[in-house]
């Protein structure tokens, strides 16, 4: 799976890679060595424990990025165009740029609203919307210094801080194939579909 995340992203042009690890990392060193089989260059955040979505961003040293940084979940297969991305964080002006993808679900019974004992509506079995966490984003550099040493945080947490301390963070929606097989039936569904990107 990381290695089909690695190849998109080569294919995009990304060239330099920071892998988190602590679970099993020997072997994804062993496998992705310093990246040259693909011609990039791949360094590795070891985490002493583990540090949350977000907290491996304290093991970089800032001073070696200067231009956006794209971060993403090792777990995700996706399609979505890296470059358009990047481009729209650098028109929207964010600290941070979070990709969202619309998720609805059934609410199986019928809902009933009221008003004391009478009721007002009956909505049989209605679908909700909402924009749930893509586990992508574009970060600036300056995002870096929010993070503390070795401090476990998720990215949620952090960039509810960021937002908090009045910096922008801003939404990309995405519409292409996008799966989390970190939850075992979208596991499934990749397997049927051949890992969605390399078809």
């Amino acid at each position: 799976i990381l290695e089909a995340i690695l190849q998109q992203l080569v294919e995009g042009g990304f060239s330099q890679f920071f892998l988190a690890v602590h679970y099993h990392s020997e072997q994804i060193r062993r496998h992705f060595g310093d990246g040259s089989k693909w011609g990039v260059q791949i360094k590795y955040l070891e985490e002493r424990q583990p540090l949350g979505t977000a907290g491996a961003l304290s093991l970089l040293d800032p001073t070696m990025i200067d231009a956006p940084l794209l971060m993403m979940n090792g777990d995700l297969l996706t399609r979505l165009d890296f470059g358009q991305l990047l481009d729209y964080h650098g028109q929207h002006g964010g600290l941070a740029t979070m990709c969202v993808r619309e998720y609805d679900f059934e609410i199986p019974y019928g809902v009933v609203r009221g008003d004391g004992a009478r009721v007002t509506d009956i909505t049989e079995k209605p679908v909700q919307k909402c924009f749930v966490n893509a586990g992508i984003y574009v970060l600036e550099p300056d995002l870096l210094g929010q993070c503390r040493p070795e401090q476990a945080i998720d990215m949620p947490t952090l960039l509810r801080q960021v937002m908090s301390d009045g910096h922008k963070v801003s939404m990309f929606p995405i519409h292409e194939y996008w799966l989390d097989i970190g939850r075992m039936e979208e596991y499934q569904k990749a397997q049927i579909e051949g890992f969605g990107p390399a078809t």
